[in-house]
């Protein structure tokens, strides 16, 4: 196998083997990711939202008032991050970090009107382009059936 954009180039005309990272599933899970947020980046791009930031907005329109940490923990990201990325989207009016009613030590979060108006336009832009391009892609088929595989894996693995 041979990725057009893998790395550096080697030189004009000039292929780059792989070999066994071919059939690596980590590598190729890796560059598929990153091909798949390139376009997310884009499709959003007037929006200036990254996938990660996209997913807590959603888990908080979602899930409104629950504790930072159960957001943070959701998705995965770690404390430091998740604090950053708070205070970017809160510096850009998009959520609320409150004291939570029931434990003084932590904050619950909400969406604020911006922030629920930006994640409509995020959620159709994500829609229309770029789910639509992942499903022309693939097949309907295949797309449900990717997947149910990928789900196996983040569960399980």
């Amino acid at each position: 196998m041979v990725l057009a954009k893998a790395g550096q180039s080697a030189g004009p005309g000039e292929a780059i083997e792989l070999g066994e990272l071919s059939d690596l599933l980590g590598y190729t899970l890796k560059r598929a990711q990153l091909r798949v947020f390139d376009d997310f980046l884009r499709c959003v791009a007037t929006l200036k939202l990254t996938p990660a930031q996209f997913s807590v907005l959603l888990l908080l329109e979602r899930n409104p008032g629950r504790n930072q940490t159960v957001i943070a923990s959701t998705l995965g990201i770690q404390r430091p991050n998740f604090v950053a990325m708070l205070d970017a989207l809160e510096a850009r009016g998009l959520c609320l970090r409150k004291r939570s009613e029931h434990d003084r030590r932590s904050h619950v979060l909400v969406l604020t009107d911006k922030g629920r108006a930006t994640l409509q336009r995020a959620k159709k832009l994500i829609a229309t382009r770029h789910e639509t391009r992942l499903t022309k892609l693939l097949g309907p088929a295949d797309r449900a059936a990717l997947l149910r595989m990928l789900s196996t894996i983040a569960r399980d693995f």
